[in-house]
């Protein structure tokens, strides 16, 4: 199947703690070229992220926009130093010893000493979040995808009218072009024949000169070569796959040929079918820089 360059595709994961949204969007591109945005705590992501967006993505401009949310409040916990709390009360022994004093510390006062018992936030599960970002993203992504397929069909059936009119242009080439030598041979015999005033005519010199003229004017070999394109570009298009860059210098070498038609046409018909070649071919390089 054909893929268009541009596309866009979006998809949310919503749980009881977290919603992760994640959108994307493709203009044409030379290359495959990712932009991702998503916050920090993603950061750690990143080189993931792109590895599974290019098992969808071979080329374009593409942005990902990612969002995080978080239901829940604060994550934290209570953590009890022991080691830290052990110290205390050493020192505090070696005081009652040193001072004569009374040892009175409960255990209420030992927890209000700095740093035995703290408060931290519970760490994330980094597997378990990987599993929700990169279940979104993939989804995203075939949204994405799928959004590509129907506008790169939409392309296919186009340029295979765009083909099937370029062959009817070098039906009606290949047609006249016998005609303008038979035409250009009684021309030339007419205008001989008014020069000579009756005298005998050279039909050597005739058929030498209508050859010469035909070797000027033939177009065989370019409209050879323009169908071969125009079936190469149609069995690539059947073929489907990322055929955007193979099509792009097909479509170029179809350019030259109809060039070079037009350059040697020299019956007003033909240079008018020509011109009407070159259009159709900038049309079909226009669309073709749309497929991935």
């Amino acid at each position: 199947m054909i893929k268009s360059m541009t596309g866009f595709g979006r998809y949310e994961t919503v749980t009881d703690e977290y919603k992760i949204s994640v959108e994307m969007k493709a203009v044409n591109h030379r290359y495959l070229d990712l932009s991702v945005k998503m916050p920090k705590k993603f950061n750690f992501f990143e080189a993931g992220i792109r590895n599974l967006l290019k098992n969808y993505i071979q080329r374009g401009k593409v942005d990902v926009f990612i969002s995080y949310e978080d239901y829940t409040e604060n994550k934290l916990c209570l953590k009890y130093n022991s080691a830290l709390a052990a110290e205390y009360m050493d020192y505090f022994a070696k005081m009652e010893a040193e001072f004569g004093i009374q040892n009175d510390i409960k255990v209420s006062a030992l927890a209000k000493c700095p740093e035995v018992l703290t408060m931290d936030e519970v760490p994330e599960d980094e597997d378990q979040m990987w599993k929700l970002l990169s279940e979104t993203i993939e989804e995203a992504a075939k949204r994405f995808v799928e959004t590509r397929i129907t506008e790169g069909e939409t392309l296919k059936n186009d340029l295979l009218k765009k083909l099937g009119l370029m062959n009817d242009l070098l039906d009606f080439i290949e047609e006249r072009s016998p005609r303008i030598l038979m035409e250009y041979r009684a021309k030339l015999e007419d205008k001989v024949k008014e020069l000579l005033a009756g005298a005998s005519i050279d039909e050597g010199r005739i058929a030498t000169e209508v050859t010469i003229f035909a070797d000027k004017i033939c177009v065989d070999e370019e409209t050879v070569r323009l169908r071969s394109h125009i079936d190469n570009t149609r069995t690539e298009l059947e073929a489907g796959g990322s055929v955007g860059r193979k099509l792009d210098f097909i479509a170029q070498e179809m350019n030259r040929e109809a060039n070079t038609i037009l350059s040697k046409a020299n019956d007003l018909e033909i240079s008018d079918k020509a011109i009407t070649l070159k259009t159709e071919i900038e049309k079909v390089r226009e669309q073709i820089q749309n497929i991935e």
